[in-house]
């Protein structure tokens, strides 16, 4: 079988920094953060009121009053950011083959507000009915099923739920979808909107999230820093278009990179904390798939949650296979960790930052942990440098790990 070239030729984000790349990444680069003490009306009952939130959506400025009604936050967010990356790739769906087009997308905690909305209306209210919709609402496959369904895709049509890894999970397994000769284009990324009170409950139960920085909240999330304490919930999405590389210079797309290596391995040690050989072991498969080394790369995206565990043990299996120059940032410093939709948006970071030709800092980082040891890019983004090749790695709980390798096309 011939092993076909991926294109990526458009992008759509959401975050809680930008809702377009150009803004998104123009924010990164400025060290902006979005991470804030929450405003909803359930906050005073929470012990961690920040999180990194989006305040400037409007439903009714994508969608019908009605139809908005009918579709959880998680995917308004999907097809709204998928609109972005079809608008971007300059596709005219009217001509496309829709059986040769798919959808795969990534999704940690699905329609959390209407199941929420439901356990409130049944517990707490004492109603007697749910809304018709509620199960269509909440199901984990409702966004890309949407995407697909306003879109008129008939390709593969798939959600990826593996926590944190969702949505690079969907991008890499897209890729082999089009490199393999089943389809020709995939809208491939990930949708979160989890801040509910009972996810946001849940997750202070674990005792991962974040202490609030008492000087500026908005510097709660400090990946690789010594005084770091824990990650930051945001909400997201981030779609990107991937196209099979002849069809895409044919018809004279705007390609951002070509995405060459995609890693996916099991940790299977332990349901929430990682492993250096967990990790190096995904991202040994994406080198191998890209066909280069570790140190032939320009940058790397983190996983960099901010945690005391995962910070200390990603540095170390980025030192084990790539060494120690190639410089590495963490942008959930910025816009929190989106879950499922953490390593779309990150990507589309990575594809800015081929394009810019920049690198995006890692803010906060003020007091340097001496077990953390690389190239950071502390605090200020770094422009006019070599970015050609990118890694960009996702690792979760439950131990399904994913790294996505891409370069420029030159």
């Amino acid at each position: 079988m011939t092993v076909r070239r991926v294109a990526v030729t458009g992008l759509g984000v959401l975050s809680p920094i930008g809702n377009d790349p150009e803004t998104f990444f123009a924010n990164l680069m400025a060290g902006k953060s979005g991470i804030k003490r929450m405003e909803t009306d359930f906050v005073q009952n929470l012990d961690c009121k920040i999180a990194a939130y989006i305040n400037d959506y409007e439903p009714l400025n994508h969608f019908v009053k009605n139809k908005a009604a009918t579709m959880d936050r998680v995917t308004q967010f999907a097809v709204s950011t998928s609109q972005q990356a079809i608008n971007d790739a300059g596709l005219n769906l009217e001509t496309e083959d829709l059986e040769r087009f798919g959808v795969y997308l990534g999704t940690g905690m699905g329609g959390a507000a209407s199941i929420e909305e439901g356990y409130i209306r049944l517990y707490k209210e004492q109603a007697r009915r749910l809304k018709p919709f509620t199960v269509l609402m909440a199901m984990n496959n409702a966004a890309s099923a949407q995407v697909a369904l306003d879109f008129g895709i008939t390709g593969p049509d798939l959600t990826f739920c593996t926590a944190c890894s969702s949505s690079s999970v969907a991008i890499g397994e897209a890729v082999r979808q089009i490199r393999h000769g089943y389809t020709d284009v995939m809208l491939a990324g990930g949708s979160e909107a989890l801040l509910t009170f009972g996810t946001i409950k849940a997750w202070e139960a674990l005792r991962t999230l974040a202490d609030e920085d008492e000087l500026n909240p908005s510097a709660s999330c400090k990946p690789f820093s010594a005084n770091r304490s824990g990650l930051v919930l945001g909400e997201g999405a981030g779609m990107i278009i991937l196209e099979e590389m002849d069809r895409a210079i044919a018809r004279g797309a705007k390609i951002y990179a070509e995405v060459i290596g995609y890693g996916s391995s099991n940790d299977s040690t332990h349901i929430t904390q990682p492993s250096v050989e967990g990790q190096s072991r995904a991202i040994r498969k994406a080198l191998t798939e890209a066909n280069i080394k570790g140190n032939e790369l320009d940058y790397i995206n983190a996983h960099g949650t901010g945690t005391k565990l995962n910070d200390i043990t990603e540095t170390n299996a980025i030192k084990h296979v790539c060494g120690s120059e190639i410089p590495v940032s963490s942008t959930k410093s910025m816009h929190g960790h989106l879950m499922g939709a953490a390593g779309a948006v990150e990507f589309v970071a990575c594809m800015m930052a081929i394009q810019e030709q920049a690198l995006p800092p890692t803010a906060h980082l003020i007091e340097p942990d001496p077990d953390c040891d690389l190239d950071y890019v502390p605090n200020i983004g770094r422009k006019n440098v070599k970015v050609h090749t990118i890694m960009s790695n996702s690792f979760a709980f439950g131990g399904t790990s994913a790294v996505l390798i891409a370069k420029k096309v030159v």
